[in-house]
């Protein structure tokens, strides 16, 4: 069913491979709203590169691992073109290296294709409303390697923020990073690909362990702990 909220940027450019992945992708794409003759599929970047000499292009689902090449030489393609067209990664490989390197290009957004389908169309619906969802799995190997840096002071230890810290997960910490930007819970939901109310199940257990009320005071006594 057709998302009226969105306006569906076009034509869309299907870099990808395998024929199963395209049938999804079309599948998701009609759900969207988007029509046939609105979906430009592609299967190696040797097409692709050639198709959009003369054919612009709004928003591109990318896949990186090709036949013939890697998918960010089209990115950046793409992205010298127009850098206002949208690109959407959907592949299959799930490093931190291959996330960097497609932002690096261009990309606006990247997620697995193991995720259903469900998934992805968040993953494409954020990216349509301005943002950059990132699937959750790499964002977390990401997070799991970041240096926790000692920014506490004796008198922080003195108050207990040490058991602040121990008590937050790792989701709870990023989803109160994410508090701390300005999201709203359904923003964060879209980006983080889980639904609105997992996100405030996580946020009244922040709310819990702080001992705050507020989302305000969560982030700033967060702050001063130095958890965010």
């Amino acid at each position: 069913m057709a998302d009226k909220d969105i306006i569906l940027p076009v034509p869309v450019l299907i870099l990808e491979d395998e024929s199963i992945i395209q049938s999804r992708l079309k599948c998701i794409l009609q759900e969207l709203g988007y029509q046939d003759d609105m979906l430009i599929f592609t299967s190696t970047l040797k097409e692709s590169l050639s198709l959009i000499e003369d054919h612009p292009v709004s928003l591109a689902l990318v896949d990186l691992g090709l036949p013939d090449g890697n998918g960010i030489e089209l990115i950046e393609a793409l992205r010298c073109k127009d850098p206002s067209a949208v690109i959407l990664v959907i592949s299959a490989w799930s490093t931190q290296e291959s996330l960097f390197k497609a932002i690096r290009a261009g990309a606006t957004g990247y997620v697995l294709k193991e995720r259903d389908d469900a998934e992805v169309m968040i993953a494409i619906r954020s990216i349509l409303r301005g943002g950059a969802p990132i699937d959750p799995f790499i964002a977390r190997e990401i997070l799991s390697r970041l240096p926790v840096e000692d920014t506490q002071n004796p008198s922080d230890k003195e108050t207990g923020s040490e058991e602040y810290i121990e008590a937050l997960t790792n989701r709870e910490r990023e989803i109160l990073t994410l508090v701390a930007q300005g999201l709203s819970n359904r923003e964060i939901a879209e980006m983080l690909f889980v639904s609105r109310y997992t996100v405030e199940s996580h946020i009244k257990h922040i709310y819990r362990k702080l001992s705050v009320t507020k989302r305000t005071k969560a982030v700033s006594t967060a702050r001063s702990l130095g958890l965010i």
